[in-house]
């Protein structure tokens, strides 16, 4: 199966940082796994047979990448309280606020873009069954969603 990386990456670049967020609580280590996992699947394209959705196979390398993150730093991905420097408790606090940005500009998403970017991130749902629904068509829901990630995109810059 022939994957188009650049499409690839500019579709689920921002719904896998966000997977990665929701693991790591993290900017940074969100960022740079994130990058790992596109350039993965890029070196490792050939190995994507199409079993799952292209979301799903890269979600699945993101977590493992985590993984092995976690487990080559020795520790849980969280913040020990015991022993933690001001900078450590800084960095916390700023990854949380992070964390809590995604979390209040998906809340504050207005409809229909808030449930279809839902339904299809979270839900996991083909366009097609989204765009059923909503009675609407296949191609209504992708564009739907693509709005959607325009948005959240827009206002996750906004200072």
């Amino acid at each position: 199966m022939s994957v188009d990386f650049e499409q690839l990456y500019n579709t689920y670049y921002m719904q896998v940082y966000s997977f990665v967020m929701t693991l790591s609580k993290s900017r940074d280590i969100s960022e740079e796994i994130t990058q790992r996992t596109f350039f993965k699947a890029m070196t490792s394209g050939k190995n994507y047979r199409g079993d799952s959705t292209e979301f799903t196979w890269l979600c699945a390398i993101a977590k493992n990448l985590f993984v092995d993150e976690c487990r080559a730093q020795k520790r849980s991905c969280g913040l020990d309280a015991e022993g933690a420097s001001d900078a450590d408790i800084e960095r916390a606090f700023l990854e949380k606020d992070s964390a809590f940005r995604i979390h209040q500009v998906l809340h504050d998403l207005e409809e229909p873009y808030k449930e279809v970017f839902q339904l299809r991130v979270f839900g996991e749902l083909p366009f097609e069954n989204i765009g059923r629904l909503f009675n609407k068509t296949e191609n209504w829901a992708r564009v739907t969603h693509h709005r959607a990630r325009l948005k959240i995109q827009e206002r996750m810059e906004r200072p």
